[in-house]
């Protein structure tokens, strides 16, 4: 079954990048194999399919796109740089007790099961049959395109802003930024919701819901945007830039901390 297929595969996949960062004494390369591992699951998904249609091959094109641009720009940004301040308060909060044990189970284990889940409606289109295009599929194509319009943007323009030396210790505050304080979260969330409208077929694939629910929730109240938010929330320019910039949704969202 190519859901269980799928799981063995990225379990591997975690454990080989669990050993590469364990060597290089940075689990914050997780980073880099999370837009990977949805690389894999729609590869292998797509070559395990009886049968090329139309719908799988979208996702497969769009998938693709997002995950290798991801890891390119995240492998560029942290490959030879010292660890994720978040994984390093990770290790702080383990001490010396099992902390490999922690980092495998905490981290990777934990991440390839969240990648597997949001990865569902690529693995559903794979084991499916559907040739027909319809508006929920063309919608979805428009979704995920302003997601990556707004992701790709917004780590430009970050990664644009903070070569500058005049810049740093600054709040980036302009282009898709004075849109939403997080649009690279806010794009990525855009297209996993692309991506789901793509996979559904009718009613009874409703359920892959979970996948757009599940990554928007992680960004906007666990893993992203909270974290974020946090580390700034003291700092005057950032009080004052979330007076009039939402959160998360642009434009439309709620302002303030």
């Amino acid at each position: 079954m190519i859901y269980i297929e799928v799981s063995i595969v990225l379990l591997c996949y975690f454990v080989c990048w669990f050993f590469i960062a364990d060597k290089k004494n940075n689990y914050g390369l997780i980073d880099i194999a999370w837009g990977g591992g949805f690389v894999v699951t729609a590869c292998l998904g797509y070559f395990l399919n009886n049968q090329i249609t139309i719908q799988n091959s979208i996702i497969l094109i769009l998938t693709l796109l997002w995950g290798i641009r991801l890891l390119v720009h995240l492998a560029k940004r942290n490959w030879n740089k010292p660890e994720d301040y978040r994984y390093t308060n990770m290790r702080k909060k383990w001490g010396n007790r099992a902390p490999k044990i922690k980092a495998f189970s905490n981290v990777f284990i934990v991440q390839c099961m969240l990648l597997f889940v949001i990865s569902l409606p690529i693995i559903y289109t794979n084991s499916v049959i559907n040739n027909s295009i319809h508006w929920c599929q063309i919608m979805g194509i428009f979704i995920w395109v302003l997601g990556f319009i707004f992701e790709v943007l917004g780590d430009w323009q970050l990664e644009k802003f903070k070569r500058s030396a005049s810049n740093k210790g600054k709040l980036l505050t302009t282009g898709v930024w004075s849109l939403t304080r997080h649009p690279n979260y806010f794009g990525e969330a855009t297209c996993w919701w692309g991506i789901f409208l793509i996979a559904i077929t009718d009613l009874s694939s409703i359920w892959l819901i979970i996948s757009p629910v599940l990554i928007t929730c992680l960004l906007l109240f666990i893993s992203g945007v909270p974290i974020l938010e946090k580390r700034y929330r003291e700092r005057t320019d950032f009080k004052e830039y979330a007076k009039v910039t939402p959160k998360f949704l642009p434009l439309i969202g709620k302002k303030g901390l």
